[in-house]
């Protein structure tokens, strides 16, 4: 008796912690990492972090912009910079100093400031950009600073034993924005494309909107299996983003 007693306590308590274990897993706490006037970073899982940067516009005000870190093995890649120069250096300092962490590339999910603006700063620390042709050709035009590498449709990077997808599905809030998305924690990043829930519609002066739910829908096609949703401005969440976006765009 006082055998089969031990068992069942054993048994108890071993999936006590596996359950506890799995909870901690799938229910990451956000936390602050990193503040000051001009950058704010937050972990959001075990291996990605959101940096926000601020965009004083005539429109919308003092507007937070959101990027996204990713890390494996002491290698990161960054989605979309800070809005310029001084905070992009500061996330390249914050990178190498506290994440003790390579940065193999930055990606700028779209031709406007709010995800290039800081493009500059990484180039100045011999860190390759990658970015959409489309997204190239536009920054040509508007004499903003150029990606030194362009891809068509998708681009695959490695970072440590991970890899990290790019896709361009379609027009929306641009021509060329596009999302990044990370497997290994079934993270995408929307960029502006994605819009955080109660938004309204924002700055459309290059958008499509006639196209933009049916972007969206593709983007929600290719990763049923996604987790967390950033957007480029606001608050993250799951693939209700997704959905909000949809019907806000819907053609009436």
């Amino acid at each position: 008796m006082k055998t089969t007693l031990t068992h069942i306590v054993a048994i108890v308590f071993s999936f006590v912690i596996i359950s506890c274990g799995s909870q901690h897993k799938d229910h990451f706490k956000a936390k602050e990492v990193y503040t000051s006037p001009h950058l704010v970073i937050t972990q959001i899982s075990e291996h990605s972090f959101i940096h926000t940067s601020f965009k004083q516009t005539n429109d919308f005000g003092n507007v937070p912009c959101n990027g996204l870190v990713v890390k494996n093995n002491n290698e990161t890649i960054v989605f979309d910079t800070p809005i310029n120069d001084k905070s992009s250096e500061e996330l390249i300092q914050w990178i190498n100093g506290r994440l003790h962490a390579k940065i193999n590339a930055v990606i700028p999910t779209h031709f406007h400031d709010d995800s290039s603006g800081g493009l500059q700063a990484f180039h100045n620390h011999h860190i390759p950009s990658y970015a959409y042709s489309k997204t190239i050709e536009l920054a040509k035009e508007n004499k903003f600073v150029i990606p030194e590498n362009s891809f068509n449709d998708s681009l695959v990077l490695k970072v440590g034993d991970e890899k990290t997808i790019t896709k361009f599905f379609g027009e929306g809030h641009t021509k060329d924005n596009v999302v990044g998305y990370f497997p290994g924690e079934h993270i995408l990043f929307g960029g502006c494309l994605l819009k955080e829930l109660d938004a309204g519609k924002g700055y459309l002066g290059d958008a499509n909107v006639a196209a933009w739910s049916n972007t969206v829908e593709k983007v929600k096609k290719e990763y049923p299996d996604v987790k967390i949703v950033v957007p480029g401005h606001g608050e993250y969440g799951n693939g209700k983003l997704l959905d909000y976006t949809i019907t806000l765009f819907k053609t009436q």
